[in-house]
């Protein structure tokens, strides 16, 4: 009998991803070709309720891919264009006074929306990058003492050109532990260039895309998130690699509290795009290096010699096992 209930279950879980997440992924695989394991993490962090920073030289479709993501859901969007002149107001909102009440009108930003894109985060100043703060932690705005909650689900998803291009400024670390995961897009394969070659010239690389889910099937799925399990002795093991991101030379300050829990739901959710209920070693470890790597602060000589945290978390890794 019990061997039957846990039949059932795994059945019904698997009837829940294959009916929504697989719909989604196809959907934007639509419009993006060759990049099924960007939009992998993509999704992950969406059912994880993390935000995304998506990192990549210009051209190789950033934006797009946010806008897909939006588009295939039935979901608020607003995207906010970053430039060196947009003011933390630009993003939050502000309040109007209205000669006809003589009242003041609390005008809420493009901040608050179920999904919002924040191009080229890096293109303007850190006053304005900092507005970002609060709505990506609590989940609200506060304008003249009122404070405003987004819609749920809510998502940040930003989008830089590496720092080292001209008219940048680098992200704070506080914000950049805000972010989930940072994703680099990456150059197309071939046969992909190829196949948007073809598009282009046939008149249909910009295909409309059709939203398949809505923001109660992706808060039912983020619930359902929540209850994968996860043992002991793998909870222990996501301690050890964010206190090992502490010890190493190397590092001049390791990820801290919010990126274990960070990681732990990461774990879930990645364990539950593969139909399981429960989480393995192999979540927690692929958890640990996409919300990790962004968050270790190297030190000087380490950017001297040109060590990543990316390489770094990738040795981490190779050295911390499950006891």
């Amino acid at each position: 009998m019990a061997f039957c209930k846990r039949l059932i279950k795994i059945i019904l879980w698997g009837d829940i991803m294959n009916e929504k997440v697989i719909k989604l992924k196809a959907a934007m695989e639509q419009r993006i070709v060759g990049k099924g394991d960007v939009i992998d993490k993509l999704i992950t962090a969406l059912l994880a309720e993390g935000h995304v920073l998506l990192e990549d030289v210009p051209g190789v479709g950033k934006t797009t891919l946010a806008k897909t993501l939006a588009d295939s859901l039935s979901l608020s969007f607003a995207r906010i264009q970053c430039t060196p002149d947009t003011t933390p107001s630009d993003i939050t909102g502000l309040s109007i006074y209205n000669a006809s009440t003589g009242n003041f009108q609390t005008v809420p930003g493009p901040v608050v929306n179920n999904i919002v894109l924040v191009d080229e985060l890096n293109r303007t100043s850190p006053k304005t990058q900092s507005a970002l703060l609060e709505v990506m932690e609590e989940q609200a705005v506060t304008i003249d003492g009122k404070q405003i909650l987004v819609p749920k689900p809510f998502m940040v998803i930003g989008t830089q050109n590496p720092a080292e291009m001209a008219g940048t400024y680098p992200i704070p670390e506080s914000q950049l532990d805000r972010f989930m995961m940072k994703i680099s897009v990456g150059y197309p394969t071939t046969s992909a260039s190829e196949d948007m070659a073809k598009r282009f010239i046939e008149g249909n690389l910009h295909e409309k895309t059709v939203a398949v889910l809505s923001g109660e099937d992706i808060m039912a799925m983020r619930s359902q998130v929540k209850k994968v399990t996860i043992h002991e002795k793998l909870t222990s093991y996501a301690v050890q690699l964010v206190e090992a991101t502490r010890i190493y030379p190397e590092i001049k300050c390791g990820a801290s509290s919010r990126a274990l829990l960070a990681l732990l739901r990461c774990a879930q959710a990645l364990a539950f795009l593969e139909d399981r209920d429960y989480c393995v070693p192999e979540d927690i470890a692929k958890a640990g290096e996409l919300t990790l790597s962004h968050r270790i602060i190297l030190s000087t000589e380490a950017k001297m010699n040109h060590i990543s945290g990316e390489a770094l978390m990738e040795r981490i890794l190779g050295q911390v096992k499950v006891s």
